[in-house]
């Protein structure tokens, strides 16, 4: 157990963490200081070195959290409110980063390899707004974790 929650949080805070860093601090650097070819091109370069974290985070959630499920509760009817909600949360926050992946960001590579910055700016754009409600998300989630059992 002690291991499948260090893991489990772990992989939370990196991903929770890296959205509130990207929503909160740079998004607003980046559209104060940078005209949108830099801007497209750093968001772009950004995400091409967060995402493989995600990536790695999505993995290690779904198996700690199957794991402590299965495990330690002894599946869904041993499970807490709180956990059901986790698993409801954590499993909607990765069918957006899935669609981030394979729709919007895809597209805004191929807009700035092509330096077509309105299409690389609508695709930021959709995805800033996805982050967005997944970062709402992974609040709720972290306050879920740590208090549900209280409620």
């Amino acid at each position: 157990m002690p291991l499948a929650i260090s893991l489990h949080l772990l992989a939370a805070v990196i991903w929770v963490g890296g959205m509130f860093f990207a929503w909160m601090i740079l998004r607003r650097v980046a559209g104060e200081l940078l005209a949108p070819p830099q801007r497209l091109t750093l968001w772009y370069h950004v995400f091409q070195r967060f995402f493989p974290w995600v990536w790695g985070c999505v993995v290690t959630l779904l198996v700690t959290g199957l794991w402590m499920l299965f495990g330690i509760f002894g599946g869904m009817a041993g499970a807490g409110v709180h956990v059901h909600l986790m698993l409801v949360t954590g499993l909607a926050m990765m069918a957006i980063f899935l669609h981030i992946w394979f729709a919007p960001f895809a597209r805004l590579g191929r807009a700035v390899a092509g330096e077509d910055w309105p299409t690389g700016g609508q695709q930021l754009a959709q995805i800033r707004r996805l982050i967005g409600i997944n970062l709402i998300l992974g609040l709720a989630t972290v306050a879920i974790a740590s208090a549900g059992r209280y409620l």
